[in-house]
């Protein structure tokens, strides 16, 4: 991660040009964060690349840029320095201690570039108004720091899903909508609403900028994505698939209203009604257990019959770090992205499917679509950069 985008490039290497920009909406987040952090530790050399997907050696000729390129700004309603933000997680055990006051500096210069975000309590400015506002700042950014194009990620809580016939835009629709108008490329990293909104299908559908999304994968439904097709290629026959997450941290808090857990489950839900042709008996439930903090535990019951109706049953428990699951693939995306729009791909990107739990179209099974990601690589290799 550079300050001075003119003189990216990876450690060691030449000049390269103008950085990419990467604006998260909720800058100030676990994830945002620990996305920042991981950046400039990678950049410097002080950690290895683990997790992080387009590191491997499919992606080297693909043209991405570079991690050391990447100059962080975005929206946040939260007031707490990444400095300090980066302190607590590493006092949590997210990050590795020392880390945060080694990229002391390139956290500071990001938290400079981060601006208020909303509509807050009290906000008086109607949908056009804050659009008009989140694309300016957007705008200003890739200007002022001078990089060839910026590449919005929303990485915000959950929102419930949008009320119909609502009058107002959920701020995730707000957001992707400024993306657009500002001439970013849009993730959508969580699942809220965003450029799915009705409201902004035309607008999607006319969009002159590549878009991605929905709601990352990261656990679970990276487990289901991968059990599910061994089912159904094994032609064993999935009676009922139950779930349970227990969650802390900021993502606890969001999803201990159903109505964003609905939207939350809808995604884990769809990769098994995809993959298995109907969705099997059963729930997931989400409980917030504060004590946890950054931590997430997953646990899947899975009720299948076998060969004349045996009945069998497995169980699977995943443990993880939610933040360090997320950040490397958060960097995968905004420089998969920002390589598409530099080689004039514009509309969705099915072929970043691979992260998501619901995707632009394409099969749900994770091997399948990580060899569709590993030809899209192959395509951003192929195609000459357009002229900025």
């Amino acid at each position: 991660m550079s300050q001075h985008p003119e003189k990216a490039g990876p450690p060691g290497a030449p000049a390269s040009g103008p950085g990419t920009g990467v604006w998260f909406i909720g800058a100030r987040g676990s994830v945002a964060t620990t996305a920042v952090t991981g950046a400039a530790a990678l950049a410097a050399g002080l950690q290895p690349p683990t997790g992080l997907v387009t590191e491997a050696p499919e992606f080297a000729g693909s043209g991405l840029p570079a991690l050391s390129s990447l100059v962080f700004g975005g929206h946040d309603t939260a007031e707490w320095p990444l400095p300090k933000r980066a302190e607590a997680l590493a006092e949590g055990g997210v990050l590795p201690r020392g880390l945060a006051a080694a990229v002391h500096r390139e956290l500071a210069a990001a938290d400079e570039e981060i601006r208020p975000g909303g509509p807050l309590p009290g906000d008086r400015r109607g949908d056009e108004e804050l659009i008009a506002d989140f694309a300016t700042d957007i705008a200003d950014f890739t200007r002022r720091t001078g990089v060839a194009r910026t590449v919005v990620v929303n990485l915000a809580s959950t929102e419930p899903l949008p009320e119909p016939n609502s009058a107002r835009l959920p701020a995730s629709s707000l957001y992707a909508a400024a993306a657009l108008r500002a001439g970013a490329a849009y993730v959508n990293f969580t699942p809220s609403a965003g450029l799915h909104h009705p409201a902004l299908a035309e607008a999607a559908a006319s969009a002159r900028v590549p878009y991605a999304g929905r709601d990352g994968k990261t656990g679970q439904t990276l487990l289901r994505s991968v059990l599910a097709p061994m089912f159904r290629q094994r032609a064993l026959d999935v009676r009922a698939w139950s779930g349970s997450n227990l969650l802390g941290g900021g993502d606890g808090a969001a999803l201990a209203d159903p109505a964003a857990a609905e939207a939350k489950n809808a995604g884990k839900n769809r990769v098994l009604e995809d993959t298995l042709g109907a969705l099997p008996e059963g729930e997931v439930h989400i409980d917030e257990v504060p004590a946890l903090g950054e931590w997430k535990t997953a646990w899947d019951h899975v009720a299948f019959q076998g060969f004349l109706g045996s009945r069998m049953i497995l169980q699977t428990i995943w443990q993880g770090c939610d933040s360090a699951l997320a950040a490397p693939l958060v960097l995968d995306l905004a420089r998969l992205a920002a390589r598409a729009q530099e080689v004039g791909i514009t509309g969705q990107l099915p072929a970043l499917g691979f992260y998501f739990k619901d995707p632009d179209g394409g099969s749900s099974a994770l091997a399948e679509q990580y060899a569709a990601l590993l030809a899209f690589a192959a395509r951003l290799g192929a195609r000459p950069a357009e002229a900025s």
